[in-house]
């Protein structure tokens, strides 16, 4: 069967318009691997009202981000390309910012399961601090000791422990240390940094 030259040029044009094809006949380099539909999309960014730096809040070593906002929203974050710490680069939990921020099924009460039961609560920040304060006050007059076997002075705690966040600046983790071990008397203090 013999087809007109219009007729297969038109089939050719039509085929030619297919991503897959295009990629076939081009090796799949260059822009011929984009559908019409990828061409359209633009960076979040190019929507943005303002760039505000920061410093990403996942450990101490302070990799500066770019936050994009507009309308008063947070709408990316990315990498600081400027800055000597971390050159636009991110690790995994510092490019997951924006999620953190933005997904819907993040946390943001606090979460309460009472011993022995089967469910958790959602409990105000109040009185969540305020437990925590008066079992860490009970915990501390209930075990305090003041000298060990030998008579030696100790002043210290040992049925309470501190475990901080590698978000803590050296300055933060000074306090605390001279908090908990100096006033509260604790002897494991310890730093999620360093586990």
């Amino acid at each position: 069967m013999r087809t007109n030259g219009s007729a297969s040029s038109g089939l050719l044009s039509r085929l030619s318009r297919w991503p897959l094809v295009r990629q076939i006949a081009d090796l799949g380099m260059g822009m011929e691997a984009m559908s019409d539909h990828t061409r359209r999309w633009q960076p979040r960014i190019l929507e943005a009202d303002g760039k505000v730096v920061s410093v990403c809040p996942f450990c101490a070593v302070g990799c500066s981000q770019l936050i994009y906002v507009k309308n008063g929203r947070i709408i990316d974050i990315e990498g600081n390309p400027e800055s000597p710490i971390n050159g636009g680069t991110l690790c995994p939990k510092g490019a997951a910012t924006f999620e953190l921020l933005s997904n819907p099924n993040r946390w943001t009460t606090v979460r309460y399961r009472a011993p022995y039961s089967d469910h958790w609560e959602d409990r105000p920040l109040d009185w969540a601090m305020e437990r925590i304060a008066r079992l860490v006050k009970e915990a501390r007059d209930r075990d305090w000791r003041e000298r060990n076997e030998r008579g030696e002075n100790v002043r210290s705690v040992t049925t309470i422990a501190s475990l901080g966040g590698a978000s803590l600046d050296n300055e933060e983790n000074y306090l605390i240390k001279k908090l908990f071990g100096g006033g509260l008397g604790m002897v494991w203090i310890e730093n999620q940094a360093r586990v």
